[in-house]
């Protein structure tokens, strides 16, 4: 079932959905959500079952505002309220220390939690509506099996669920991959996973340098070394390589497609080729889609070029990494 997610009523009845333990997808201006209801843990469990997704991998809570987060966190570090001042609504998830009394499948059994207020004018209309019903936050995961590609249209929740779970369709994503993580439950911020927004900038909003990724950093979504990853077999390659391995290719009978910013060559016809955005944001916008279409349009081998080595590319560098790590 599609719901028209600029329809009040549609977005009322989503709430009604959320509020009465059911699940329903939803867009953020990252990717489209799985979403229930947090504080319901049979709720949280249908997301785990119908993702396939291990019950101690954590889930990101979707929240209206800071007021709302602090309620889950203990505390509510000055870190994560400094850090939510400068990006919330927005792609940046904080982990705090979690409230005993919330939460507890959410965060996977995790004594921290992953919390964001998302930016998409129908996320914050929905999660507005079931804050009203008493939903004190909705814990989303991308709406798609685990480990796969993250859906950023309707269409694709539709297709990853052959159209069992509700989606509001909101259009397609403006970001297009999943919110940066920060962990906030020590001194100082520790990146755990890149997204749109920079590690400079967040070190600039925090007032302090990153500490690196340690082994106390706590579990959080998104951050396994295979995900993210098309049917197809992902293959990242410096540019280099990949021209290297175009110009000895042939006439290959392998079903073969090419994402890349410098290249083609001229290759063979039986190269399906898709050109990656200059930009990052761009590339970021439409990663995910492409790499869906590639996998309809029957692709067997995925070659990507490497991005560049600036830091706004971090976040679709980590990706195609997950991605090709399979």
């Amino acid at each position: 079932m599609r719901l028209d997610g600029h329809d009040p009523a549609a977005i009322a009845e989503a709430a009604d959905l959320l509020a009465a333990g059911a699940l329903v997808a939803f867009p953020t201006e990252t990717v489209y959500g799985l979403g229930a209801r947090a504080d319901d843990d049979a709720a949280v469990e249908k997301i785990y079952a119908a993702k396939g997704r291990p019950a101690d991998h954590p889930l990101i809570v979707h929240v209206v505002d800071a007021a709302a987060a602090a309620r889950w966190a203990a505390p509510w570090t000055a870190l994560a309220a400094r850090l939510a001042d400068a990006f919330w609504p927005g792609p940046v998830t904080l982990i705090v220390p979690r409230s005993p009394a919330l939460g507890t499948t959410a965060a996977g059994g995790h004594p921290t939690i992953g919390l964001r207020c998302p930016a998409h004018p129908v996320a914050g209309a929905l999660l507005a509506a079931a804050a009203e019903r008493g939903v004190a936050g909705v814990a989303a995961p991308s709406a798609n099996r685990f480990g796969r590609v993250s859906p950023t249209l309707a269409a694709h929740v539709e297709s990853e669920f052959d159209g069992a779970i509700p989606v509001l369709d909101g259009g397609a994503c403006d970001v297009g991959i999943e919110s940066a993580i920060v962990d906030c439950t020590r001194d100082r911020p520790v990146l755990l996973r890149p997204g749109i927004v920079s590690a400079a900038e967040i070190e600039a909003a925090a007032g302090m340098p990153l500490m690196e990724i340690d082994a106390d950093a706590p579990r959080a979504s998104g951050t396994l070394a295979s995900h993210y990853a098309p049917r197809a077999t992902v293959r990242l390659m410096a540019t280099p390589t990949l021209r290297t391995a175009l110009e000895v290719l042939g006439q290959t009978p392998l079903r073969l497609a090419v994402y890349s910013r410098t290249l083609p060559l001229d290759l063979a016809p039986s190269v399906r080729h898709r050109r990656m955005p200059a930009g990052a944001r761009q590339a970021a916008h439409e990663l995910f889609s492409v790499m869906r279409e590639l996998d309809a349009e029957g692709a067997h081998l995925i070659w990507v070029e490497e991005p560049p080595p600036d830091p706004a590319w971090d976040g679709v560098r980590d990706r195609l990494r997950r991605a090709a790590a399979t």
